[in-house]
Formats: structure tokens, C-alpha cells, sequence
């Protein structure tokens, strides 16, 4: 498969992955709302999970929780929708594969991975703090928060990377120059 068609793959997965995310974001959004007109949706949240107990216990927190969630969703959501954004501009040449637009790509990945990653963990932290106060709390396989080490070691691997690519868009530049 040559680079050009693997791109066109990527590029459609990259669809199919930001509607995916986008539905999820909207899903708990949504729900969010109709729980504060009709308390017997919370239980009904997206993707099974059961928030009622928190939502009886405070709706400030329920409200809080929810809104983390939604936020972690909307920021994963935008990172596929700036790599379907890079890949269909055609900023991604093979002739010239490091220039600004795509150092800027990398360290806009990086910002998202870091804010999703301290997102993630601060939500898993409160819900720990829910279950310590002995509130029922679903298992966090069932919300999207869970993985924060992941999305900050995938942060530092990009960081590495843009790094990289500074070096390589100097070197360009440098080459560029002397011809």
C-alpha cells in the first residue's frame, strides 16, 4: 500500500473515529440536560452509566462530573477533527514533510493529550472521592475518563516528536536557504 492510499484510509478513519466521539460528546451532553428536567433519565446516561446515586446525593456534583466528562469527550473529539483538518488541507507533503503547519499540528496534539490526560485523572480522582463517601458509583470502564497515564504518556512520546520536528523544520529551512 503506498503512502498516498494509506492516507486516504487514515483520512476516513479519522471520519468515522471524530463522528464516534462527537456522538459520545453529545450523548452526555444531552442526557446531562434532560436529567435536570426529568431525574429518571440519570440513570439512562450513556453507554451504562449509572449516575442516579450522585445525582440524588448533590446535583452540583452530578453537574460537575458530567461536565468533566463532556469536556474529555469534546477535547478527543477535537483532536481528530484537527487531524482530519491537516490531512484533508493536503498539509501533509512527502516532499517537504516538516514545516510549520505541521509543527504546529504536533504541539496542538501534544496541548490536547496533556488537558485530556489531567482531565482524566482529575475525574477519576473525584470519582474515588464519590465512592469513599460511600455513594454508588459506576466502574470507570463505563465513563470516558479512565486511561490517564496513557493519554499523558502519549503527551510526552508527542513532546519527544515535536521536539524532533522543530529540528527537522530548522534544517529544512537552513537547506532551503543555501539552494
Amino acid at each position: 500500500m503506498s503512502t498516498k492510499q494509506l492516507l486516504k484510509v487514515l483520512y476516513v478513519l479519522c471520519w468515522i473515529i471524530f463522528i464516534g466521539l462527537s456522538i459520545q460528546s453529545g450523548g452526555y451532553i444531552v442526557n446531562a440536560f434532560l436529567a435536570n428536567e426529568n431525574p429518571d433519565m440519570v440513570k439512562y446516561l450513556y453507554h451504562e452509566a449509572d449516575l442516579s446515586a450522585l445525582f440524588a446525593y448533590s446535583t452540583g456534583h452530578y453537574a460537575g462530573l458530567t461536565f468533566i466528562i463532556s469536556i474529555v469527550t469534546i477535547m478527543k473529539a477535537t483532536m481528530f477533527y484537527l487531524i482530519i483538518k491537516l490531512l484533508h488541507g493536503k498539509k501533509v507533503t512527502m516532499e517537504q514533510p516538516f514545516n510549520k503547519e505541521m509543527e504546529r499540528f504536533m504541539i496542538n496534539l501534544v496541548w490536547f493529550t496533556v488537558c485530556i490526560g489531567l482531565c482524566s485523572y482529575g475525574a477519576v480522582m473525584y470519582v474515588e472521592w464519590f465512592v469513599q463517601k460511600g455513594i454508588a458509583m459506576p466502574d470507570i470502564k463505563h465513563l470516558p475518563i479512565g486511561g490517564a497515564d496513557v493519554w499523558l504518556f502519549m503527551a510526552a512520546v508527542l513532546f519527544v516528536l515535536v521536539q524532533v520536528f522543530k529540528r527537522g523544520v530548522e534544517l529544512q529551512n537552513e537547506n532551503d536557504l543555501t539552494v
